[in-house]
């Protein structure tokens, strides 16, 4: 599934496309998704104007002129392509391997006043629409329940050792649990925690003093989020699963990664002679160096 970077970086390449625009017309070529779209879809999306284009974890967010918002979640495979008469489709993201370009794919195709076409395709149809008020946004199913921002403000050393004090879970576990941080991903996550120098079998209540203040690691790492994050974004994604850029290019976050998918390699942390390794964490690949994360 995509990752918080690749999300931000399909957001970053539609907004141009989308944020200000009225919908004319909207095609939808199947009933369901993941789950079935809402009631009305097409007419109440027809004739509204797109106000803004935001993010939240791993979802995408249109709000309208008329106070609802379009949820878009991308899934294992879905991928917005932006057309328009007089140029070449682009994709929004960065992912390696090609996206689908089948029609028999395309199952929503808004078409814009601006003269762009906005084509959801998803070969799987892991990815699903919804439409809420947007002031009933933070009760939605899919909303309820997120944690924090990484990006956000609030993502500091203070808060990640309220969130875990006194957890017994694996600190990778821990990162990954969407209610208390959302939108960390795999990758981000053993990524993170190799900059930190953290090992993702270390108790994630130990970031956390007995007073509950933060520990350096717990500050440490918070930094170190961030920084793999917007670094990431920067270079528009980590291109594993098929994001392109909008002007078609590749991604090059992948051939930066300390850690991830670099099992036997040297690690690459300075002063450091440790092997990168591979363990299962709950049934998830954690890429690690033993040497050097403690």
């Amino acid at each position: 599934m995509p990752e918080l970077p690749e999300v931000e970086t399909v957001r970053r390449g539609l907004e141009p496309a989308l944020q200000g625009t009225r919908i004319d017309k909207v095609e939808q070529r199947r009933p369901d998704l993941r789950f079935p779209l809402p009631e009305n879809f097409v007419q109440r999306l027809e004739g509204r104007t797109i106000t803004s284009l935001g993010r939240r974890a791993k979802y995408l967010l249109a709000d309208l002129d008329d106070g609802m918002t379009l949820i878009m979640h991308l899934g294992m495979s879905g991928s917005f392509r932006v057309e328009r008469d007089d140029g070449e489709p682009t994709t929004p993201g960065s992912f390696h391997h090609e996206r689908s370009g089948s029609a028999t794919h395309d199952h929503i195709v808004f078409h814009l006043a601006n003269g762009r076409r906005i084509t959801y395709n998803d070969p799987r149809r892991f990815g699903f629409m919804d439409l809420v008020a947007r002031t009933a946004l933070s009760e939605h199913p899919s909303f309820r329940t997120l944690g924090l921002e990484p990006l956000g403000n609030e993502l500091n050393g203070d808060r990640l050792a309220a969130l875990f004090k006194g957890r017994k879970t694996p600190l990778k576990a821990a990162l990954l649990d969407q209610s208390l941080v959302a939108g960390l991903g795999n990758i981000y996550v053993c990524e993170a925690l190799n900059m930190a120098k953290l090992s993702p079998k270390r108790l994630a209540g130990t970031l956390a003093r007995k007073t509950g203040a933060a520990t350096p690691a717990a500050i440490q790492l918070a930094d170190d989020i961030k920084l793999v994050l917007t670094d990431a974004i920067r270079a528009g994604g980590s291109s594993l699963r098929d994001h392109k850029l909008t002007d078609g290019s590749l991604g090059y976050f992948q051939h930066h990664f300390r850690v991830y998918d670099r099992e036997g390699e040297p690690c690459l942390t300075p002063d450091c002679d440790g092997v990168i390794k591979r363990i299962v964490q709950s049934g998830r690949s954690t890429f690690y160096c033993p040497t050097c994360q403690k």
